[in-house]
């Protein structure tokens, strides 16, 4: 596991019995540092050792004359006191549902890479304040990272979540980030009831310095036991660890890989924001809690496929599918919903044949911001009065594609299918888009 630190360094660590993930302390020049052995990549000065430090960052010290190191005597053999979930009958009782994601994992210490943790639980050891706050329960259904997950797993988790909220408890899920708003959507339609439903996730695993995950739990409490009666993603609204936005889970996307104030309501405004201190301030609230018995809904057709369109974009990929077996499709448009339409690959007329089949094709715009239009071109005119596409309003893509594929589980009947495309059922269009760019 050393063998990317230079030869000095390595002598110097099998002197101590030190390798990669044990505990040294390195003293240089007055200065001790102390911290946890992480194995280097090739790249970069291999005589200098990188040390995880308590704080959760990482930290490099020059090997050189001079310096000295010794090894922290482990306490990993002794056996670990199990986490005593306390029970408070003051206090209101939360049910988180984890499933997976940066939110339950750490890094691996042996490879430097994120694993996720054991147990759910093992969070109250970085984050024992969440105790203060509720009488906390952990559901595991599964546990997946998010890029794995399909609409099986939607189904269970809103089964889980009804199960929850039936029994009175506030529910909390847990969820890795890359497809956080597509479960977002999925359980929007899926769970029918005025209770609030959380989903939180973290862009960076608790045991790092720059976490954002306390934030985003203790902000997903206080909106789990608010009045509030949606589905919504409750993380960072700043790079700051000060509050929190709870976004509309159909209105609510990933806009940056990294930043903690990733998730974003687009064209939209978001339902609330929530600080660490619980208060919460509301911005655009449609449902309100009450204490009707919520119910699932979660009839999903699989073969739904979501294509984006592009210069010079041939439209047999759409003939590939339907040999395929796809039921629908959704294509992300240009500007106000184009696709080439008087080129010599156009996609008008395998539009038309497919729509004809009784097979659905829902227009949306790459853009993001505004809306599909379907008169201000000539070719837009020919693209949805004449070929028999769906106009997807101000829809997100991947909102579109839940929702159609979540319409499909209903009817196929495509007559059926546009009217339910362009009911507005839970809040994932507007029928006048706001003038915002940002």
């Amino acid at each position: 596991m050393l063998e990317n630190y230079s030869l000095p360094i390595q002598k110097a660590l099998k002197k101590i019995k030190a390798d990669v993930g044990d505990r040294i302390k390195v003293s240089k020049k007055g200065e001790t540092y102390e911290g946890l052995i992480m194995p280097r990549i090739k790249l970069g000065d291999t005589n200098c050792i990188v040390l995880k430090m308590d704080s959760g960052y990482n930290t490099g010290v020059k090997f050189e004359t001079g310096v000295k190191m010794s090894k922290v005597k482990s306490s990993e053999n002794k056996k670990e006191k199990p986490i005593q979930l306390k029970y408070d009958k003051n206090k209101p009782p939360i049910t988180i549902i984890a499933t997976g994601g940066t939110i339950t994992s750490k890094v691996e210490y042996k490879t430097g890479g994120v694993i996720t943790i054991e147990k759910p639980e093992e969070l109250l050891k970085s984050y024992p304040e969440l105790q203060e706050l509720a009488n906390i329960k952990f559901v595991t259904p599964f546990r997946k990272m998010s890029e794995d997950m399909n609409y099986k797993d939607w189904q269970i988790i809103a089964r889980t979540v009804a199960q929850e909220l039936n029994s009175g408890r506030g529910v909390i899920i847990t969820h890795g980030t890359d497809t956080l708003h597509y479960t977002a959507a999925a359980l929007s339609f899926m769970i029918k009831g005025n209770k609030p439903v959380v989903i939180t996730g973290a862009q960076r695993s608790p045991d790092r310095g720059s976490s954002d995950a306390a934030t985003n739990l203790i902000c997903s409490i206080y909106a789990a036991l608010s009045d509030l009666g949606e589905v919504g993603i409750c993380m960072h609204g700043s790079m700051n660890d000060d509050f929190c936005s709870f976004n509309r889970g159909v209105r609510v996307r990933k806009m940056h890989t990294s930043r903690r104030d990733t998730f974003r309501t687009l064209i939209d405004d978001p339902i609330a924001k929530v600080w660490t201190n619980g208060k919460i301030e509301k911005i655009d609230v449609r449902r309100k809690r009450d204490d009707t018995e919520v119910e699932v809904d979660d009839k999903f057709e699989e073969r739904v496929a979501l294509i984006k369109v592009y210069p010079g974009s041939y439209p047999d990929i759409l003939d590939y599918y339907v040999k395929k077996g796809y039921k629908g499709f959704v294509l992300e448009g240009t500007g106000f919903g184009h696709v080439p339409t008087q080129s010599k690959n156009s996609w008008i007329e395998t539009i038309q044949k497919i729509t004809k089949k009784g097979i659905p094709i829902v227009i949306t715009s790459q853009t993001l911001f505004g809306r599909v239009n379907t008169k201000v071109y000539a070719n837009l005119r020919i693209l949805f009065h004449e070929s028999g596409a769906i106009p997807a309003e101000d829809m997100l893509p991947e909102v579109a594609y839940i929702k159609l594929g979540w319409v499909l589980g209903h009817t196929k009947d495509i007559k059926k299918v546009r009217e339910m495309m362009l009911t507005n059922i839970v809040g994932e269009f507007t029928d006048r888009s706001k003038i915002r760019g940002d």
